[in-house]
C-alpha cells in the first residue's frame, strides 16, 4: 500500500486500539458469527466504597477470559479468591461459555488456579526466571 507508515511506540493510542478491537471484532464476526465479547469484572470495594482489587475478564466465542485478579495481602487465604474465581467461572458458564484460560506468574497464582481445577496449558520461561504459565479449565 502505497503511502502507509508504520510506527512503534510505548504508548497505547485510544484511537488506534479502537480500530484494531473495532476492525478484529468485524472479521471474526464475518468468519465466526456474530460478536458476542463481553466484559466481566468482579470488584472488591472498602467499605467506603474505594476500589480494593477484584477481577477483570472477559467473555467471547465460547470462552472465559480472565486478564486481571488481584487481592491485596490482607484478603488473601480468606476464601475470597475461591469465591471470586466461582462467580466468574459461573456467570462464564451462564453466558454459554464451555472452557476459561488465563495466565499466571510463576511468583504469583499457579497452585490456586490448580486447585480450582485449572490445568497447565504451557509455559514460557523468559530469561527473568519469571514462568508465565498459562492454563485452561473445561466448564
Amino acid at each position: 500500500m502505497s503511502g502507509v507508515t508504520v510506527s512503534l511506540t510505548d504508548s497505547i493510542d485510544p484511537a488506534l486500539q479502537s480500530a484494531i478491537s473495532d476492525g478484529l471484532g468485524s472479521y471474526n464476526a464475518e468468519m465466526g458469527g456474530a460478536r458476542d465479547r463481553k466484559p466481566l469484572t468482579i470488584a472488591i470495594k472498602s467499605p467506603d466504597g474505594a476500589p480494593l482489587g477484584g477481577l477483570v475478564g472477559r467473555t467471547s466465542m465460547g470462552l472465559l477470559f480472565i486478564d486481571l485478579f488481584y487481592l491485596p495481602k490482607e484478603l488473601r487465604r480468606s476464601g475470597l479468591g475461591s469465591r471470586i474465581l466461582t462467580m466468574a467461572e459461573d456467570e462464564a458458564r451462564a453466558r454459554g461459555c464451555g472452557a476459561g484460560v488465563l495466565y499466571t506468574v510463576s511468583f504469583q497464582a499457579p497452585d490456586f488456579y490448580k486447585r480450582h481445577g485449572w490445568q497447565v496449558l504451557g509455559e514460557v520461561a523468559p530469561r527473568d526466571g519469571s514462568t508465565r504459565i498459562f492454563l485452561t479449565k473445561t466448564f
